[in-house]
């Protein structure tokens, strides 16, 4: 009986003890976290390679490397071509990423992330995927610096004078922007705006400066998914006098984040979200 008495006293000790102890990280495998970053270089560089060249990016050697690239194989995570001997991804690798892609819902990811983004900004945010009237406001999160324009869940915008719009305009499918951009007055084959249009491609930003709206701008930027399609747009709109259209300011810089975040949660490949 007193060995019972002293078992409940332990384990009043090792609860109080515990309670006391700051909150620990889980402790992980870190083999697994090691060998992993095999995985996240051929996922990075969408391409096979060579030992070496994979080895050294995972910053390790070819012999530690090794050991994890003939485990990853057995496992279908990774496959070795039998003629060039280079590693790349494997049959599991692939279904698991194409299950992540099923799963994946770019509206509730993009909502989700629109207060913060309003706060970081300092400006109204919005999320505009395309329907079938267009490019199209589903979600409108107000910032610190108001704007007194209709932006309502719904809204349709403008594929030549709004800068969520001109997203859609160069990043779009020309057989489903040209009928509605002919709608509105204008062509894809105009030379000013397909040179603007060249512009947005290469920098992932579409700014507008008191088109639409004598005194109010905005700056938009693309969201892709896992087939490098473009899904979402995401935009910030404010008056012209204090929204700073610059690429390096900082509400194009939160922008072009939140979107390369999304993007590559989303699955898009490395060459649209720079990773």
């Amino acid at each position: 009986m007193p060995h019972a008495n002293s078992s409940l006293t332990d384990a009043r000790l090792m609860l109080e003890s515990s309670d006391d102890e700051p909150t620990r990280a889980p402790r992980g495998i870190q083999s697994v976290e090691v060998g992993g970053q095999l995985l996240k270089v051929l996922a990075r560089t969408g391409r096979r390679m060579a030992l070496k060249d994979l080895a050294r990016e995972a910053e390790m050697t070819a012999a530690k490397a090794h050991p994890y690239l003939v485990s990853f194989c057995k496992l279908g995570l990774m496959e070795q071509d039998r003629v060039s001997g280079h590693y790349g991804l494997g049959p599991l690798a692939i279904q698991m990423g194409l299950i992540s892609l099923q799963q994946a819902d770019p509206v509730r990811m993009a909502i989700a992330e629109l207060p913060a983004l309003a706060q970081e900004v300092g400006y109204t945010v919005s999320v505009s995927m395309w329907s079938g009237q267009g490019p199209t406001i589903i979600r409108v999160e107000e910032g610190p610096t108001h704007v007194y324009v209709a932006m309502r869940h719904g809204t349709p915008a403008s594929l030549r004078h709004t800068a969520t719009g001109k997203i859609f305009a160069a990043f779009g499918e020309p057989a489903r922007i040209a009928p509605l951009l002919q709608a509105e007055g204008h062509s894809l084959d105009e030379p000013a705006f397909a040179k603007e249009l060249d512009s947005i491609r290469s920098n992932h930003l579409s700014v507008v400066e008191n088109q639409l709206l004598s005194g109010v701008s905005a700056l938009a930027v693309p969201v892709f998914d896992g087939f490098g399609q473009l899904v979402l747009a995401i935009a910030a709109i404010g008056p012209s006098v204090t929204l700073t259209l610059d690429p390096a300011g900082l509400p194009a810089r939160k922008l072009q984040a939140q979107a390369r975040a999304l993007s590559q949660r989303l699955g898009a490949p490395a060459a649209l979200t720079g990773a």
